[in-house]
């Protein structure tokens, strides 16, 4: 009995291996083929399928040097820029209040081109580089920060800070003098140079002649069209 059923195994596994492999075509024994012809046979109107590309942008033309730097607007005709100057900066408070009376408000202000005035809080001229280490030793153990001056005119010498204002320096001295400090002044390290441009950035024919009424008050300043 087991002979028998196994002989009817091996001649199934035969039987299945000569139909996989086509050899009983010829009895109408054979898989369905996937080769090209016949995936064609089974697909619906094969001529009628399409192959979509998805749209590619057209490439941007590539910026020019003059679009990607804007120059800045030109003014309108009839109206330029003016400078007039220079001040110091007591020229200038003294102006200010004239100058808002006289001139549309926004319409001008006054820009710096150089260095200001400058006050610092001095100790020196030392005799001797020995006295000048044992200053230097007293404001290290008051905690106080020193530094050469910047005029050559107060070397050997020691400054401990500098002020816009003469104001500002005896304030911070008086601070400094509670904390031990003693034998320090308050000192004109330069002196007041003028250094403020009077700048009227957009001005027409009505706020030229309200300047010229103002003139006067100029000091002899010539007005000029901005650098």
């Amino acid at each position: 009995m087991l002979r028998a059923i196994a002989l009817a195994l091996l001649l199934a596994n035969a039987l299945y291996f000569a139909w996989g492999q086509g050899l009983l075509a010829a009895y109408g024994l054979a898989p369905a083929r996937q080769s090209e012809p016949e995936r064609l046979a089974q697909q619906i109107r094969p001529e009628a399928m399409q192959l979509v590309l998805p749209a590619v942008p057209a490439p941007s033309p590539p910026m020019t040097a003059s679009a990607a730097v804007q120059a800045p607007p030109a003014l309108p005709a009839g109206v330029s820029c003016l400078q007039v100057g220079v001040f110091t900066e007591r020229q200038a408070r003294t102006l200010r209040p004239r100058l808002k009376a006289g001139l549309p408000e926004g319409s001008w202000s006054f820009e710096s081109s150089g260095d200001s005035v400058r006050w610092i809080i001095y100790m020196g001229k030392y005799i001797s580089k020995a006295a000048m280490n044992r200053k230097r030793q007293m404001l290290e153990q008051l905690g106080l920060p020193f530094e050469p001056p910047l005029s050559p005119m107060l070397n050997p010498g020691l400054s401990l800070g500098s002020f816009a204002s003469k104001d500002e320096a005896e304030a911070a001295l008086a601070q400094m003098n509670q904390r031990g400090l003693r034998s320090a002044k308050v000192m004109l390290e330069r002196p007041e140079l003028p250094s403020l441009w009077l700048r009227l950035p957009a001005a027409d024919a009505a706020m030229r002649t309200r300047l010229d009424a103002l003139k006067p008050l100029l000091a002899g300043k010539a007005v000029q069209d901005c650098a």
